[in-house]
């Protein structure tokens, strides 16, 4: 038996819907590290999508906001990267002129770089971010399949979204493997 077999029990008490249960937060966090170690990252990914699309949850740019303002230089980079692509360019650019908000972007971008580094990625605010997500979820909705394969590469910055993005993802993941 896997250790993902293992997990049976606790998938199926996010199965049942008890994602507001008695667990404390810290459960939630260790159930979620338990599952996101031996479930495929794909699963783990799905799992991202409908918490990012919940209405249990924050609005998706402002969960990848606060994503963002807990990653590394190089996590930072890849996803500012992967939103730009996914913004025509008209809209890139009325995000870009919108003040503060796509102040750094902007100045990055006139510098000629087709892609931005660690280092210029440091520079931009979660609130620019949160702007460029939101932007881009208008444009292209499936942007928030993109950022949860992208996060689910990097499922320890999942635990800052809190224990309902987490039990949300988990009941998704163990509704999944029900029907497998």
């Amino acid at each position: 038996m896997g250790l993902f077999d293992q997990l049976q029990n606790v998938l199926t008490q996010y199965a049942s819907g008890n994602t507001t249960g008695p667990e404390s937060p810290q459960d939630v966090e260790s159930h979620f590290s338990q599952v996101a170690a031996v479930a495929p990252q794909s699963s783990i990914a799905e799992g991202l999508a409908a918490a990012f699309r919940s209405d249990q949850t924050p609005a998706f740019g402002q969960m990848v906001g606060s994503l963002f303002s807990q990653s590394s230089g190089e996590q930072k980079a890849g996803l500012l990267n992967q939103l730009m692509s996914a913004m025509p360019p008209g809209a890139l650019q009325s995000v870009l002129g919108s003040g503060a908000a796509g102040g750094a972007l902007s100045s990055l971008l006139q510098s000629g770089s087709a892609n931005i580094s660690p280092e210029q990625a440091q520079q931009v605010s979660p609130e620019a971010v949160q702007q460029l997500a939101a932007t881009a979820e208008k444009h292209d909705p499936s942007i928030i399949d993109t950022a949860s394969q992208f996060y689910a590469e990097h499922s320890t910055l999942v635990k800052t979204l809190g224990g309902m993005a987490m039990a949300l993802a988990l009941a998704h993941i163990a509704e999944k493997q029900g029907r497998t």
